[in-house]
């Protein structure tokens, strides 16, 4: 069962890989077109976007699984499934394309009302408002056929139109800076006019895979899906404001340059690329598989293992980025490398996001999804007292910490749900020695690093304990992995 997981996670992964790669090509063109005020813009906008997309879509993504696996599960022949299916997708399509049109509506006519909600840098920029509007109406209005093309497998499909999406954002971002319309009077703008064209043209690709199904609205299907999917939408809306609220509360709570310690924040989180990569592939995979009809106790073994051998590849991961960290931060423009630093304890921060999720399957699978309301309101709870706490003291450097105590709250407090309600033999002891080994060979690099200083030899450090590490990852769980590889390869 895990080799279906392993070889879907690949095929989402490399596809994505390509993907976010060319996407953060953006990264190095704008830190070197904006300073770290105007990036801060970029930062703070696109910190938003995440936060209105998981409100307007209302969980619906989840739900879409959850409910196409029980139309399965209710049998009959091929073609009354498939109407059951056809009727799910009608149903969530419908309910949030309403939701995001009336997002919109309400955004365009209060736009110089919310722009100076946003604060001093938008006062003036309507047309940024406005932009950031519709971007978010089109991207829900994909979501669902997005979804609908994970749960049948469609994973190419899937990643060549988000590819499209991307390769448009990232050429029209070339030309803009080719042309020097970065650099004129509107700006920052010229970002929000490449998502938007991007966005735009992904919507209409997207179509010809809905079969002509119609948005239709079954208000008593809806009723059902909404009981199961309200949960969700309020733990997610407080699981994204973990993401967004540290940028928020830096613009409002560090008192000098505070949109420029926001442009350096972000940018450095953009450098931890591979590891939010690596969560995001596992995730477009793990969770139609967890959320697929099987047994508890195959449940139960596959996602124990799954967690496993995700702490063991993150790890890698981390010390990968950690140990090569000046390599990294070439991906941004040279004033926003001071803040380099916080990068470790970022990609902490992701690792441990990624950990959440895969203890969030069990409550998703068992329908329990009220669960997601009392861990992400303890982990925002979190976020918002430590980045108090923190960042008048220690700038963007505490918004980081705050992130990775917030994220780790919610690890703590969702294994202790699971202990309780749904027993999982996660191997706790294994994971905390991958953990262990991992920072003790980042704090020995550290060291080795006080007493060397940079050069030729400690690249070959660095290297060796990299290599030592996925060595030791192998041989301790007897990983074969030209088995492994014969198998992700081998078509079906």
């Amino acid at each position: 069962m895990l080799e279906k997981l392993a070889k879907q996670t690949a095929i989402y992964g490399i596809s994505t890989i390509v993907v976010r790669l060319l996407s953060y090509l953006l990264t190095p063109i704008y830190t070197r077109v904006f300073g770290q005020a105007a990036y801060g813009i970029v930062t703070d906008v696109y910190a938003l976007i995440p936060f209105a997309l998981v409100l307007l879509s209302m969980g619906m993504e989840s739900s879409y699984f959850r409910f196409a696996a029980k139309a399965e599960a209710e049998g009959g022949e091929a073609e009354e499934i498939n109407s059951r299916k056809r009727h799910l997708f009608a149903t969530t399509w419908g309910a949030t394309l309403f939701t995001s049109a009336l997002f919109f509506l309400v955004v365009a006519l209060c736009a110089k009302d919310v722009a100076r909600l946003m604060g001093e840098a938008y006062v003036g920029h309507k047309e940024y408002i406005l932009m950031v509007a519709a971007i978010i109406f089109f991207d829900v209005a994909t979501m669902i056929p997005f979804s609908r093309l994970r749960e049948q497998g469609k994973a190419l499909r899937f990643v060549a139109l988000k590819g499209c999406n991307v390769v448009i954002n990232v050429t029209l971002a070339i030309i803009f800076q080719a042309t020097g319309l970065f650099e004129s009077d509107f700006g920052v703008g010229w970002v929000f006019v490449t998502n938007l064209v991007a966005s735009v043209a992904t919507f209409l690709l997207i179509l010809p895979t809905t079969d002509r199904t119609l948005p239709r609205i079954d208000r008593r299907q809806l009723r059902r899906i909404l009981a199961y999917s309200l949960p969700l939408l309020i733990g997610g809306v407080a699981g994204t404001a973990n993401e967004f609220i540290d940028r928020q509360m830096i613009k409002y709570i560090i008192p000098d340059d505070a949109m420029s310690q926001l442009g350096v924040y972000g940018a450095i989180c953009k450098i931890a690329v591979v590891m939010t990569l690596f969560t995001q592939m596992y995730r477009l995979a793990a969770e139609p598989f967890f959320l697929s009809n099987f047994s508890k106790e195959q449940f139960v073994e596959s996602n124990a293992a799954a967690l496993k051998y995700f702490v063991m590849f993150s790890m890698m991961i981390f010390l990968g980025i950690a140990l090569f960290r000046d390599v990294f931060a070439l991906i941004v423009g040279r004033d926003f490398r001071e803040g380099i630093f916080i990068l470790p304890v970022i990609l902490g921060g992701n690792i441990l996001a990624g950990v959440w999720l895969n203890l969030s399957f069990w409550y998703k699978r068992e329908e329990k999804t009220r669960f997601a309301i009392y861990v992400t309101f303890i982990g925002l709870a979190f976020t918002i007292v430590m980045n108090i706490l923190l960042l008048p003291r220690w700038g963007y450097y505490g918004a980081a910490w705050a992130r990775l105590i917030a994220e780790g709250a919610m690890v703590v407090v969702s294994y202790y749900l699971n202990r309780r309600y749904f027993p999982t033999p996660y191997n706790v002891k294994r994971m905390a020695e991958y953990v262990v080994l991992a920072l003790a060979l980042y704090f020995f690099s550290e060291w080795m690093l006080s007493a060397l200083g940079k050069g030729i030899a400690m690249w070959g450090i660095n290297i060796a304990i990299f290599l030592a590490y996925a060595a030791y990852a192998v041989w301790r769980e007897k990983i074969n992995l030209k088995a492994m590889a014969k198998s992700v390869l081998k078509r079906k």
